[in-house]
């Protein structure tokens, strides 16, 4: 009997031992790793330098509390802004990223507060998505735009409109005299691996110009090199300028630590800029931020700056698109998606389903049969998410058993 809460659906397999882009089970069996951890493993599993960051930190020191000064959290927040996000700016560190789209959160309510509205209520409503993800706090449930993710959960957090996604119409027509925020996924993963266009990131970071709202970017997913670039925006519209940013997954490299970035955009007519408003008192974390999290990302930033990791997820993107799409395997509708976030569509028609299977989830259980560990995206999308290390022989033997999974449905 487990002790164990049941709130996962776990693979009939338990994990033993990583090494690079390979999983090793307890009964031996090798996998090759499409999924790094659901896009966490930005460096593969056990990478050297972040075993030796960890090491030397955990030797000195592991935990002191956000009472004194951290070393490390300075450090890290200066690569954070200076070498990731590339816009002035101030860092909070938490420990996950449904932490951190909280954060951001209340950061545009304190903002509304700030800036209320013509009858001096606050402005606090938060525009997100639909098929949107942001977390399973009460807080980023709310912000979720899928109903699944709420169910018996009521009542949630008010506050969220759902505009459709891409849909410039849908989002303007979602702006109340309410409105603080818009929060947006560079590209939906969860909500079935759907880039926003450049138009669309265009016209939202418009109208938060024109009404006075907060840019909130959800990168927890595609961040850190992860879409082709260090943030995911920044592959599909460089120039717009966020003024919330929330990350996680593969700043750590499978240790846990997420953080929220504020800028520095002007709140009241002296030019306090916004990160001033989050002040002593305003948000804390116990464990946010400490030194071992910090020296785990710290590693992690280095090796992914200094060997370009970004613009090799977005070569290797490239070529596992043409590879997948040279096959003309008639279960295959196509692939789309951003660096290594990928998501193949499927046609369900076109292959036999046992009775109550998702084609993601169904093909997903053979590929792991197979000895591939992928991760599904919504009822009809399998994702493809290694690490940004794969290597070109672990990448094709990878792909090769996809092919050869996806041949004989």
């Amino acid at each position: 009997m487990s002790f164990v809460l049941p709130t996962y659906a776990r693979a009939p397999i338990t994990m033993a031992k990583g090494e690079g882009s390979y999983l090793y089970d307890t009964e031996g069996k090798v996998y090759v790793d499409f999924c790094a951890g659901i896009a966490t493993c930005s460096l593969g599993h056990c990478h050297p330098a972040q075993v030796e960051a960890i090491s030397r930190q955990a030797g000195t020191l592991m935990h002191c509390s956000n009472l004194y000064g951290i070393e490390q959290q300075e450090l890290l927040a200066k690569r954070i802004v200076e070498d990731v996000i590339a816009l002035p700016g101030k860092v909070f560190f938490s420990n996950s990223g449904a932490e951190s789209n909280d954060g951001i959160i209340k950061t545009a309510r304190r903002f509304g507060h700030r800036r209320p509205m013509s009858n001096g209520q606050p402005r606090y409503e938060v525009i997100s998505f639909k098929q949107s993800f942001h977390g399973r706090t009460l807080g980023a449930m709310a912000a979720t735009g899928q109903e699944k993710i709420q169910q018996e959960f009521s009542p949630l957090l008010e506050g969220f409109r759902y505009a459709i996604y891409n849909n410039i119409e849908s989002l303007r027509s979602s702006i109340t005299e309410k409105t603080c925020g818009i929060l947006l996924e560079p590209v939906q993963g969860e909500g079935g691996v759907y880039a926003a266009t450049p138009e669309f990131l265009r016209a939202a970071a418009e109208l938060c110009r024109e009404h006075d709202l907060l840019l909130m970017i959800d990168e927890v997913q595609c961040g850190f090199g992860r879409c082709g670039t260090m943030m995911g925006w920044q592959s599909i519209a460089p120039e717009i300028k966020p003024d919330l940013i929330s990350c996680a997954k593969g700043l750590g490299g499978g240790f846990p630590i997420g953080c929220f970035w504020i800028g520095d955009r002007a709140t009241d007519e002296a030019g306090n800029p916004l990160y001033s408003i989050m002040d002593a008192g305003s948000h804390g974390s116990t464990f946010g931020g400490n030194p071992l999290a910090c020296a785990a990302a710290l590693a992690v930033i280095e090796q992914i700056v200094s060997q370009n990791l970004p613009a090799r997820a977005a070569v290797i993107s490239e070529r596992i698109k043409q590879e997948i799409m040279s096959w003309q395997l008639l279960p295959i509708q196509g692939i789309r998606g951003e660096g290594l976030l990928l998501g193949v569509a499927l046609k369900p028609a076109s292959f036999e389903l046992p009775a109550g299977s998702l084609p993601s989830v169904y093909l997903n259980n053979l590929c792991r049969e197979a000895g591939l560990l992928c991760c599904p995206a919504g009822p009809d999308t399998l994702r493809i998410i290694p690490a940004l290390t794969i290597s070109d022989e672990t990448l094709r033997e990878g792909l090769a058993i996809l092919r050869c999974v996806i041949s004989e449905l």
